[in-house]
């Protein structure tokens, strides 16, 4: 496989590039269903496209974060893949809450909308990661191992195709909230299946991906995701008070 999907003229336009761009309109077009399935203002979308670009920016630079010992900023911020899901999620959530105040946007029930279109969006994003072989897991013997020699870094050892393990999670999550987030009655509900499920199946991926471990033997990811657990589970304890 290649990172370079195609050309045009001189600029590259890569797998990854080409993927989150794909899974930006395709969580913008299910933000709009979902928005005005729940009788949401029109310009409700805004938001949507605030928590787009919020979230490229956090993905990035929490990127580079994670890898300054590893390599030099810039050469992270320039780089074709590298994008964190904590960022992203992180960017998106303070930029379009942002958009939300301004425009004085209901938040729950946007919130509630946003949330299978925030997971679809992230499912062509992993696609993208595995394109230009990036954030892949360890290596192993199981016949869908895959070697990235061009990935980032590169690999000649068939690894787990860890992108593609979430990135299926993610389909059927935002299936599952597009589908049935409006049979859970309560808006926080919505809100509160994302947080639980995502976080815990990022939890239990990291076992198998290759990240530093910071803390108790627990990478970056995995304490983000015990904190969005927590906050999933609070809104859910919240609302059966309610």
């Amino acid at each position: 496989m290649t990172a370079i999907a195609f050309y045009i003229g001189p600029v590259e336009i890569t797998g990854f590039g080409l993927m989150v761009g794909v899974g930006a309109l395709a969580g913008l077009w299910v933000l709009q269903q979902e928005a005005e399935a729940r009788g949401l203002p029109p310009n409700a979308t805004n938001a949507g496209v605030a928590g787009v670009v919020g979230g490229l920016i956090g993905a990035k630079v929490l990127y580079v974060a994670e890898h300054l010992g590893r390599e030099p900023a810039v050469a992270g911020l320039l780089s074709r893949g590298g994008m964190s899901w904590f960022g992203g999620v992180a960017g998106g959530a303070l930029l379009a809450l942002a958009i939300v105040r301004a425009l004085r946007l209901p938040l729950w029930p946007l919130l509630a909308a946003g949330m299978p279109a925030l997971a679809l969006g992230q499912a062509f994003g992993r696609v993208g990661c595995f394109l230009v072989g990036d954030d892949y897991g360890r290596p192993t013997d199981l016949p869908w191992g895959v070697a990235f020699p061009e990935g980032l870094p590169p690999t000649t050892v068939r690894v787990h195709p860890t992108q593609l393990y979430e990135a299926l999670f993610l389909a059927a999550l935002a299936a599952l909230l597009w589908h049935g987030g409006r049979r859970l009655a309560a808006d926080r509900k919505v809100v509160a299946a994302y947080c639980v499920l995502g976080g815990a199946f990022r939890f239990a991926l990291e076992f198998i991906r290759i990240n530093e471990r910071v803390a108790l033997g627990m990478s970056l990811a995995q304490w983000g995701s015990l904190a969005l657990v927590a906050v999933g589970a609070v809104l859910a304890v919240v609302e059966g008070r309610r």
